[in-house]
C-alpha cells in the first residue's frame, strides 16, 4: 500500500491537515501512545505546521513496562493477554488520553514481523485503539508487507481513527 515514501509522507500530511482543521475550530487536543509505530505517528503529525495548536505529546512505549508505568496499563491485563491485543491497545489509549489531559488519543500495538510471534501470531496483527471522553474504540487489522509497510500502514490507519474521532467530539 504504501510502498513509496513520498506517497506516505504526502497522504499522511494531507490527512493531518484535515485532523488539524478539525481540531483547530473545535478547541480540542490530542495525543499519541505508539509501540509497534515507534513514534512515527507523532513525526508524521508535527511535519505539519499548525500543529501545536493541538498535539500535546506523542509516547513511545514499547515495553510492557513503560505500558504500565506511563500508560497506566494493568500488568495483570498485559499478561493475559499480551501487549499485542485489544484490552492493551485499549489501555493505551485511555492512558494516553488521561495522563496526557487530550481530548482525544490513538495507540498503536502489534506484530511488525518478520516472521510469527511466540504465540505464532503472523506479522501484521495490528491493534489500534482511540479514547475520547465518550468513549472508545479499538480496531483488529491484519497487514501485509515488509516491517516498514507495515508500520506504515498502521500509521495511515491510527490517523484514519483520529480524524474520525476528532470529527465526534
Amino acid at each position: 500500500m504504501f510502498e513509496d515514501e513520498t506517497v506516505f509522507h504526502r497522504v499522511c500530511s494531507e490527512l493531518t491537515a484535515a485532523i488539524s482543521g478539525i481540531l483547530i475550530a473545535k478547541g480540542a487536543t490530542a495525543a499519541t501512545a505508539e509501540s509497534l509505530t515507534g513514534g512515527l505517528i507523532a513525526s508524521e503529525i508535527v511535519s505539519v505546521p499548525g500543529v501545536s495548536k493541538w498535539f500535546l505529546e506523542g509516547a513511545v512505549t514499547y515495553s510492557n513496562c513503560a505500558k504500565a508505568s506511563r500508560l497506566l496499563c494493568d500488568p495483570s491485563i498485559i499478561e493475559r493477554h499480551t501487549a499485542v491485543s485489544r484490552p492493551v491497545a485499549k489501555m493505551m489509549a485511555e492512558g494516553m488520553r488521561k495522563t496526557s489531559g487530550a481530548d482525544i488519543a490513538v495507540s498503536t500495538t502489534g506484530l511488525a514481523g518478520p516472521g510469527k510471534d511466540e504465540l505464532g501470531r503472523d506479522a501484521g496483527l495490528v491493534f489500534i485503539g482511540g479514547s475520547t471522553s465518550k468513549g472508545f474504540v479499538t480496531r483488529e487489522l491484519n497487514l501485509s508487507g515488509s516491517r516498514t509497510e507495515i508500520r506504515r500502514q498502521a500509521v495511515y490507519e491510527a490517523l484514519k481513527l483520529l480524524y474520525k474521532l476528532a470529527k465526534t467530539i
